[in-house]
């Protein structure tokens, strides 16, 4: 997507807020139909210079044109902002970023399958233990413990930002660096699915400019909807 192929996203934005059913867009309720001011090419050029990569090209034509964040899929897209430590994204779960690594390639692979398999099989199961225990609760604690240690573990995500959140702890990401570069992974390891890419109804991997246009346009298709 071009720069001017951004042109108008605001104004659409404000219609679709101004929309008969606009609060019945899913995560309206949480974004408000807002977006933040764009970044001017300055604050731009400072935020790449702190993270020590440039942006994906969709994603930083976005923030200069658009917003920095706000009114998006979901709860809305995480915003970007200085604050005295420097530039950081800010919403549920963006501190799992690690911004020191947006440089790193994003991993091509995630964990073994057959180490998820072999650890997924060894969960322990409630109705093998005394119902007046604590030993289920204390091995309970000890399987999390190795789970997270396998999917959360912080190389799972190097090269990478949390964009937005579904709620439930289930979240967005948008690869910043390596192969998938520009292109949005969900993450609903929560609830034991691994990060995955995802896909357009083509099979094609899902860019940062289709995430956001085809949540638009769908958000219009409800906002504007008759009551």
């Amino acid at each position: 997507m071009t720069d001017q192929q951004w042109a108008g996203i605001r104004q659409r934005l404000d219609a679709a807020a101004a929309g008969p059913a606009s609060g019945e867009v899913f995560g309206a309720l949480g974004h408000k139909w807002v977006m933040e001011d764009p970044l001017t090419p300055a604050e731009l050029v400072e935020l790449e210079t702190q993270t020590g990569v440039r942006l994906p090209e969709e994603y930083r034509a976005f923030l200069l044109h658009v917003g920095a964040g706000g009114a998006g899929p979901a709860y809305g897209l995480f915003p970007v902002r200085r604050a005295q430590d420097g530039w950081r994204w800010e919403g549920d779960g963006a501190e799992m970023a690690d911004l020191s690594r947006l440089a790193e390639p994003f991993p091509d692979r995630g964990p073994d399958p057959e180490l998820l398999q072999e650890l997924l099989a060894q969960c322990p199961e409630e109705e093998d233990f005394d119902d007046d225990s604590e030993d289920f609760d204390d091995a309970m604690q000890a399987w999390d413990e190795r789970w997270a240690a396998v999917m959360f573990a912080p190389e799972r995500t190097v090269g990478a930002i949390v964009i937005c959140h579904l709620g439930c702890a289930q979240r967005e990401w948008l690869i910043i660096s390596g192969p998938h570069r520009g292109t949005v992974w969900s993450d609903c390891r929560v609830d034991d699915v691994d990060l995955v890419p995802l896909l357009g109804e083509d099979g094609a991997p899902v860019r940062f400019a289709r995430w956001y246009t085809d949540w638009l346009a769908k958000a219009e298709q409800t906002a504007l909807s008759a009551p």
